[in-house]
């Protein structure tokens, strides 16, 4: 089953891959990009949508940094609060295996 996976999306991949060149062969007439404070210089459509993919992409990284590193550190700290745990259990048994003997 994990084979059919890797299959699956290797060819899903490499149906997206030709698509995005087949689009960006295809859009190759200059186009202005107009926004509303500036007119940034022609450049052809699939590179103004590779832009956009890369800066949203950089964009959803950066905002997702604060949640990652927060969780990070909650995760940290429940490890070494079980690793605590852990040690008062062993020393608790080990007490209680002292003293019935």
């Amino acid at each position: 089953m994990r084979w059919f996976k890797g299959v699956f999306l290797a060819i899903v991949l490499i149906v997206v891959l030709l698509l995005g060149i087949l689009f960006a062969v295809n859009n190759q007439q200059p186009l202005p990009l107009d926004l509303i404070w500036v007119e940034l210089p022609p450049a052809s459509l699939s590179l103004w949508l590779l832009v956009a993919l890369a800066s949203g992409v950089i964009l959803g990284m950066l905002a997702m940094t604060g949640m990652y590193l927060r969780l990070r550190t909650l995760l940290t700290r429940a490890q070494r609060h079980n690793q605590q745990q852990r040690k008062e259990l062993d020393r608790l048994r080990t007490q209680e295996f002292k003293e019935s003997t």
